[in-house]
């Protein structure tokens, strides 16, 4: 699990990085600047949850167990939920996705209580 999770962060900082470069270059005259913001947010999130991830495999080395995993698996569904659907919402216009954001801000708030647990019961 603890190389899973290092792999899934670096390769979600990878794909943050190549999807801020994206959003600068290929879509700064694409989209409005709201949505560009839209943008910028979903990516700000996934670098962020990105090391994220690396911090939770770099605790899992002192501190297994359960609540580590599944601090992992929430900030991996927090990604996916939250900038997944900011990522479409910007690209598509399609308001309705704004509705699946907070079900992944809710998934990263857990996956940081599960971190904390994790720290505390270590």
């Amino acid at each position: 699990m603890i190389r899973l999770f290092f792999i899934l962060g670096a390769a979600s900082a990878l794909i943050g990085v190549a999807a801020g470069a994206f959003g600068a270059h290929g879509l700064r005259e694409r989209l409005t600047a709201e949505m560009l913001a839209v943008w910028e947010t979903a990516v700000r999130y996934q670098l962020v949850h990105a090391l994220a991830l690396l911090a939770t495999a770099w605790a899992l080395t002192r501190w297994p167990g359960r609540p580590g995993e599944l601090a992992g698996w929430l900030f991996v569904a927090g990604t996916l939920l939250f900038s997944g659907s900011l990522y479409l919402l910007a690209a598509s216009g399609q308001r309705w996705l704004g509705a699946i954001t907070p079900v992944g801000g809710l998934a990263f708030l857990a996956g940081w209580a599960g971190l904390i647990w994790t720290a505390w019961r270590g």
